[in-house]
């Protein structure tokens, strides 16, 4: 008898997602797509009168302070020639303290800069820069994208300290279509969230910088080996994304996560979700912590300390 169904066969994507770990650094964190860095940068960081010519990426991995540190390993550290510090965090899951983890990776650029011997303290500026997949909850109610804060005089409501600021985009508040793109920054806003969904590059992204960008994120680029790499990454993206929107779905957490937590979870969780051992690391590379892991993921508090 013959079979006349036929097999479904998966389309390639024509660009990667820049939410991916690989596609986040194969864009902005290779030599060769310095200029793509610096672009995004001084778009990001025009009303700070900041104009990077160059940079020199830096060792992301950072030894820790404790053994309960783990080291911290940044996704992307540079500097520029006046020897300011940008790092660069891409953060694809929501965490509650995020914001506190931003100021201690801050430190640790701040740290590295004292000097043995006779040291005025003199300090260069340091820039901390989070890309977000979720929203602060304060934000989403007036859409807010992006922020940027500074160390303040709140009496006078003016800058106290200006070598000191955090930076964060919160993607899920950008909305805006092609045809509402007004500035660059608009522009680099629309690619980064609408990258991997695009088919083509689109009227108002024809300039150097962005074609340049579309040339690196072609997936039929790849080699055999890229390819793997983005695959797995893409995975763990997609896993990690599907799981905590299931677990929220299905009323396995009830409550809002919030403000400040005392180690639990308001609310109940129902269910079982399958051992999944790849997503457990996953969500401790996001820092996610180990008691949302463990009812997630099924793993004991245990097991998910030995990853």
């Amino acid at each position: 008898m013959q079979n006349n169904h036929k097999m479904e066969t998966i389309k390639e994507p024509k660009y990667i997602n820049p939410f991916t770990d690989f596609g986040f650094k194969k864009i902005f964190g290779e030599e060769a797509n310095k200029d793509l860095l610096i672009d995004f940068l001084n778009e990001l960081l025009a009303s700070q009168n900041q104009h990077i010519k160059d940079l020199t990426y830096k060792k992301t991995e950072k030894l820790g302070m404790s053994k309960l540190d783990r080291g911290v390993v940044f996704d992307l550290y540079c500097e520029n020639a006046k020897g300011e510090k940008f790092t660069v965090e891409l953060q694809k899951a929501k965490q509650v303290y995020f914001k506190d983890r931003m100021l201690y990776y801050s430190t640790r650029s701040i740290q590295e800069q004292g000097l043995k011997g006779d040291w005025d303290y003199k300090l260069n500026a340091v820039y901390i820069i989070g890309i977000l997949d979720f929203v602060f909850d304060e934000l989403k109610i007036d859409d807010t994208v992006l922020t940027i804060a500074k160390i303040m005089d709140v009496q006078r409501n003016t800058v106290f300290y200006d070598k000191f600021t955090m930076v964060t985009l919160q993607m899920p508040n950008f909305h805006k279509t092609e045809d509402e793109l007004e500035s660059n920054f608009d522009r680099w806003l629309y690619v980064i969230k609408n990258l991997h969904r695009l088919e083509n590059i689109p009227a108002k992204l024809k300039t150097r910088i962005f074609e340049k960008l579309f040339n690196q994120a072609s997936f039929s680029a790849l080699n055999k080996q890229d390819r793997e790499k983005y695959e797995d990454s893409l995975k763990y993206y997609n896993d990690l994304k599907n799981s905590l929107d299931t677990a929220h779905e299905e009323g396995k957490i009830e409550g809002k996560i919030e403000g400040k937590i005392e180690g639990k979870i308001e609310g109940k969780i129902e269910g079982k979700i399958e051992r999944n051992f790849e997503i457990a690391k996953g969500m401790l590379h996001e820092n996610i912590p180990i008691e949302i892991i463990s009812k997630i993921s099924g793993l004991t508090k245990e097991e998910i300390e030995k990853l």
